[in-house]
């Protein structure tokens, strides 16, 4: 979605969210290849929950796994399949039967003039340009998306809680975003135009440690950095609120063959249910700061939630 969502270089059209690594998220050699014995792709009463090539859809791999495992469904995972367009084409082939999405980048690859920003309506949209034989289930509260991001020392010194309470002081701060944040329409130009927000400098960073590195060390004031990354946990940093949605709606979302709906669907609503970005940003903090394996995270996680 790093996935697309706006919103990432191209209005949330990513397809890595957050794209962390794939060495932290523990992505198969074999990308097609099961983690477990089975004969794949729904076959035999099998239900395959695929992932993207990033840590944060690993790990809800695992997630959907797991709980549809603990309800007892023969589920396999198979990770680190590679972009969207190639892991579409499995879901398509049957090859996989569950893929962790996200809303607005998904109705966005399928609709090139996809703008909505409501999370509710974002949805809406995407049922209506799915095609035929896929579907997805109810959406969680979690969301992977462009932020912008400040030390709790700024937050509580400027009296920051949203984007636009910026705009009296941003003339004296320095954002740190990626290079092309600059222009495009959900960078500076979108904080001008939708919260009358102009900052006095920027910085062109890379996503990542270095991003969260000068915030936290006082080289810039902002920074654009993604709602699951788990910097924003490890540093306490505060994420300003988007009320006017110029960040879209990116909800994370089980995208699922048609055929298999009906045996995942239940599980998977409970999964959602529980998911918040907040609970992600811990998850991937442990997998891809402490190194942790992404499938016990998983497992940790449904039992807290009681649905092991």
């Amino acid at each position: 979605m790093n996935p697309s969502r706006s919103l990432r270089p191209a209005l949330l059209a990513i397809a890595c969210v957050g794209a962390l690594t794939l060495s932290a998220c523990g992505g198969e050699s074999d990308p097609l290849s099961s983690s477990s014995s089975g004969e794949g792709g729904g076959s035999g009463g099998e239900v395959v929950v695929g992932s993207a090539d990033f840590s944060e859809s690993t790990l809800l791999a695992h997630i959907y796994a797991g709980a549809l495992k603990a309800d007892g469904v023969n589920a396999t995972t198979k990770t680190g399949i590679g972009s969207r367009e190639v892991y579409l084409k499995a879901l398509e082939e049957g090859s996989v039967d569950v893929m962790p999405e996200y809303t607005g980048a998904l109705a966005l690859y399928y609709d090139k003039d996809f703008d909505e920003v409501d999370p509710d309506k974002t949805y809406a949209a995407l049922e209506g340009v799915l095609p035929e034989g896929m579907a997805v289930l109810e959406k969680s509260a979690a969301e992977d998306k462009d932020s912008i991001v400040v030390t709790q020392e700024t937050a509580e010194s400027q009296d920051l809680s949203a984007i636009g309470d910026l705009e009296g002081v941003a003339g004296d701060m320095t954002l740190g975003a990626p290079a092309e944040f600059k222009e495009r329409a959900q960078g500076i130009p979108g904080l001008e135009e939708t919260y009358g927000v102009t900052f006095g400098d920027f910085r062109a960073l890379k996503p990542g440690q270095s991003m969260s590195g000068a915030l936290a060390n006082g080289q810039i004031d902002a920074a654009n950095i993604f709602s699951t990354d788990p910097a924003i946990v490890e540093n306490d940093f505060v994420v300003l609120d988007d009320p006017k949605k110029l960040y879209g709606s990116q909800n994370v979302v089980p995208l699922v063959r048609a055929d298999v709906q009906d045996k995942v669907d239940e599980t998977l609503n409970e999964v959602s249910a529980k998911l918040t970005t907040e609970k992600l940003q811990e998850m991937l903090r442990q997998t891809d700061v402490q190194k942790k394996d992404p499938d016990q995270v998983a497992a940790d996680f449904l039992e807290s939630e009681g649905l092991d």
